[in-house]
């Protein structure tokens, strides 16, 4: 499994910017996949995740009604729609893989792409 995301950038509080995430390497009926970030000298941390299935969607408290998780399925794309953006989001988001079940733990995740950077900073 190969992960490409892209997509990230320098965005005014209140922007918005949306995340790109490339699949490809095998199909994903059975898959999770997912978003994480992780901000300088802190942990990485669950952004959001997906069914590749079923369209099922996860999100951390932090993000809920702020950011959108969806997906497409013939082209194999992941994306991450990030609205109202705050500085606080500033951070090298991942997207990353599992097969299920479900989990939001970033080390249950088998595959992972290169990381894309957002700015959020006036």
């Amino acid at each position: 499994v190969q992960l490409q995301a892209s997509g990230g950038g320098l965005v005014q509080p209140g922007g918005s910017v949306r995340l790109s995430c490339a699949a490809s390497g095998r199909t994903f009926s059975n898959y999770y996949m997912g978003w994480f970030r992780q901000a300088p000298g802190k942990e990485r941390d669950f952004v959001a995740a997906i069914r590749w299935s079923t369209g099922k969607t996860y999100y951390a408290d932090s993000v809920t009604g702020r950011f959108t998780i969806f997906r497409h399925n013939v082209k194999n794309m992941m994306y991450l729609q990030m609205n109202s953006l705050k500085p606080e989001d500033t951070a090298v988001y991942y997207c990353a893989a599992k097969e299920g079940p479900y989990s939001d733990y970033d080390v249950t995740y088998n595959y992972w792409g290169q990381g894309t950077q957002v700015t959020v900073s006036s």
